[in-house]
């Protein structure tokens, strides 16, 4: 079984709490980093605890949420063997699955709704990397 490790900031509360629920339906573990409340908290603080927890192998994937994604993906991203993708719509987290074998799925809750949310979760986490031509383009990421 999959263990799903989430966090966000307080723009990204409310629809952390969705998120969780609709995994809670689904059967999937999940692991909840913060924050824990709409009062304001900075985005790296939760970015960093969930990419730690995936390096360390505690968890398998990630989900981030943050206004616009942007902030907490690049957070995310500076820890080494993480790749987080910005997704807001389904298409785009099967590709970030298939071609680039993200591993944190970053979601804008300023500019996504919750049903493309959920749609985008269910996308990611159930769809496997392709390896093939992408496998050597994802071994170029990491520095």
């Amino acid at each position: 079984m999959k263990k799903i490790a989430i966090g966000s900031d307080h723009a990204g509360f409310q629809l952390k709490t969705q998120v969780i629920e609709y995994l809670n339906k689904m059967g999937i573990e999940s692991k909840d980093f913060g924050t824990y409340s709409e009062d304001r908290a900075d985005y790296p603080d939760f970015a960093h605890l969930v990419a730690r927890a995936i390096e360390n192998k505690d968890m398998d994937f990630g989900i981030l949420i943050c206004g616009s994604a942007n902030g907490i993906s690049m957070s995310a991203n500076k820890h080494q063997g993480i790749r987080s993708a910005v997704c807001w719509n389904e298409g785009i987290a099967l590709l970030a699955r298939q071609h680039n074998d993200a591993n944190i799925l970053a979601l804008p809750a300023r500019f996504i709704s919750q049903d493309e949310a959920m749609k985008c979760t269910k996308v990611f986490l159930n769809t496997d990397f392709e390896r093939g031509r992408h496998q050597n383009r994802v071994e170029k990421i990491s520095c």
